[in-house]
């Protein structure tokens, strides 16, 4: 499967979860600490719009971060978090279709522009495809109604699983070092781990 049809399939997942929702669940806590589920729809909004800017910088050259910082990002989380479900399942599903039709734009040569993530790390435009496949399938996990990592295909989640110990071996030596001890069976207990997504 190519990583566009795993983003495609994640965007799926995602979207189909939101409307087995009815607006009553929708308002109900997610598995996400201090989110509830609209948080979440809210956010994978929000994350189509941060990387549709980035596809523009790559097809252009004009510099377009995803977000002009944290607070701006947080502060659109919340403010659409707030709207009617009919407008927030609105919202996500046309953010959506709007990501991938600017995929499928994008020339080919503007795939290898670099551009610039929230994280700050310098990446391939091609990068994006891995970057939206991540939120999606993550957070269909996170609205916690009926879809687990169980049901992401294997490649995925190996995928998953590598980003994941690479962003924590970045941010800290010695949480790489409790990963590589609990992952060799050095160790019977994994290290304590900040957030990830």
């Amino acid at each position: 499967m190519s990583s566009r049809a795993w983003m495609d399939l994640g965007t799926e997942m995602f979207l189909g979860t939101v409307d087995r929702l009815d607006d009553a669940q929708l308002s109900e806590p997610s598995a996400l600490p201090g989110w509830n589920r609209r948080h979440v729809v809210a956010h994978v909004h929000g994350n189509a719009e941060a990387l549709r800017r980035l596809l523009s910088w790559a097809a252009t050259g004009v510099e377009r971060r995803m977000y002009a910082g944290a607070r701006q990002r947080a502060e659109e989380i919340e403010s659409a978090s707030t709207l009617p479900a009919r407008t927030l399942r609105a919202l996500v599903a046309q953010s959506a279709h709007d990501l991938a039709a600017d995929m499928d734009r994008l020339p080919e040569q503007a795939w290898n522009a670099l551009v610039v993530t929230a994280r700050g790390r310098i990446v391939p435009a091609a990068e994006i495809v891995w970057m939206r496949t991540r939120e999606v399938t993550v957070h269909a996990v996170d609205l916690d109604h009926g879809v687990g990592f169980a049901d992401l295909p294997e490649e995925v989640n190996a995928a998953l699983v590598a980003d994941a110990l690479d962003t924590h071996a970045r941010r800290s030596g010695e949480a790489a070092a409790g990963l590589a001890a609990w992952l060799t069976g050095r160790n019977a207990q994994p290290p304590a781990l900040g957030p990830w997504l």
